[in-house]
């Protein structure tokens, strides 16, 4: 864990300086963070960075995670679908099942704070458990611009309560929702372990650990096993690269507690790149991975890819950049905040394989644009990106609220 003033070398003095002036004004309030998971995905990690320093600006800042079983976690990754743009059969059962978790929850949670702060739909309705003595917010992390209507007519039951909506993008606020909105972009931390700077030894060291050779350039997508993140259409355009240049595909990412689909979009995946896999020419990484290990794997890749099809924001993006790599990305979702097309990074269209293919071609053959695009990109990702800036963030809502 890190205090603020680790940051300094980073963000510069000025930017701690201004954190710590906005943090006069709320000492000794008490905030509660309130989430599904503590490990695997851009919440838990964001979280576990930004309540140390929150802490360490003299705010007192907590973090509780929602205990729910393998049936609620089926019900809300079905929500989590149907709130970006997918279907759902939206049964009697399901509802019973998302609210009584969250009711046994409320029978025994402490979470008297002067604001609470509930992080995506699965721990949404504990507020209609609780007699309410502070203010609450929702903060949102998930693409909700063409959310189901019944659900998201279901959802707003519980919302109506809250005092606040905090969201990624524009295009996720909802004039149809009575309820003050916000917009407050996700965040990196440079210090974490999956962010730091490696030595070249050590990034060998890992990625020889994990059996992932360095003999042939490496394209990389990072990201859980997820319909959306579209990791089958990341291999489709690994084949045309491939038939233009000598390159290996890695897919790794995380099984998260809070996923169960997870499992079933791994298998499908190895199930159709069986014969790449078998080749050497894939390489599928489906454990929880330490974060140095994605660390130096980011760092050892050529290309790194984001083929989404919806997309929260897509931190994975900005870890890229920051480590001065080109990005091949969808222009979904908050991604296109993160990229700006041919400068920072390339943006295609989430479906187009070609385009994604082409792309990553002139990329692998183009070192000098590789440079270029890397270094702009880093310094994007410094100025707007960072977790220090996401405090501030923060700090800004607590002070409206308070």
């Amino acid at each position: 864990m890190h205090c603020l003033e680790d940051y300094r070398g980073t963000v510069g003095d000025d930017v701690i300086a201004g954190i710590h002036a906005k943090a006069r004004h709320l000492l000794g309030r008490r905030v509660l963070h309130v989430n599904s998971t503590y490990q695997g995905g851009g919440v838990a990690e964001m979280l576990a960075s930004l309540v140390p320093i929150m802490n360490d600006t003299g705010v007192d800042a907590d973090w509780r995670i929602l205990l729910g079983n393998t049936d609620f976690f089926q019900v809300t990754k079905k929500f989590h679908n149907a709130m970006q743009g997918g279907p759902i059969n939206l049964t009697r059962r399901k509802k019973e099942q998302y609210e009584n978790t969250n009711k046994a929850f409320a029978s025994w949670a402490q979470l008297d704070r002067d604001v609470v702060v509930i992080h995506d739909p699965q721990p949404l309705p504990l507020i209609r458990y609780f007699k309410k003595r502070q203010p609450w917010i929702w903060r949102c992390h998930i693409d909700i611009t063409d959310a189901n209507p019944e659900l998201w007519d279901y959802l707003k039951g519980f919302l109506l309560r809250y005092d606040m909506m905090l969201v990624s993008h524009p295009d996720y606020l909802h004039s149809d929702l009575a309820v003050p909105q916000r917009i407050v972009h996700p965040a990196i931390d440079p210090l974490s372990a999956k962010n730091i700077e490696l030595r070249p030894a050590e990034i060998d060291r890992l990625l020889a650990k994990q059996g992932v050779p360095r003999g042939k350039p490496l394209v990389t997508q990072i990201s859980r096993f997820d319909p959306w993140k579209d990791p089958l259409g990341v291999i489709e355009a690994f084949k045309l690269v491939r038939e233009e240049v000598d390159c290996r595909l890695v897919l790794c990412g995380s099984m998260a507690a809070d996923d169960p689909e997870g499992l079933v979009v791994y298998q499908e995946v190895a199930r159709k790149a069986r014969k790449l896999v078998e080749s050497g020419d894939v390489i599928l990484i489906a454990q929880d991975s330490p974060s140095s290990f994605i660390n130096a794997l980011q760092r050892a890749s050529t290309v790194l890819v984001q083929k989404s099809t919806r997309e929260g924001f897509g931190l994975t993006v900005a870890e890229g950049m920051w480590k001065g790599k080109p990005v091949v990305a969808s222009r979904v979702g908050g991604i296109p905040l993160q990229i700006t097309h041919g400068e920072t990074g390339f943006l295609v269209e989430p479906h187009d394989i070609q385009a994604t293919a082409e792309q990553i071609i002139t990329l692998l053959r183009d070192t000098q644009l590789r440079a270029n695009i890397g270094e702009q990109a880093r310094e994007a990702i410094r100025a707007n990106f960072l977790t220090t800036r996401l405090l501030d963030d923060y700090l800004d809502v607590l002070t409206t609220l308070l």
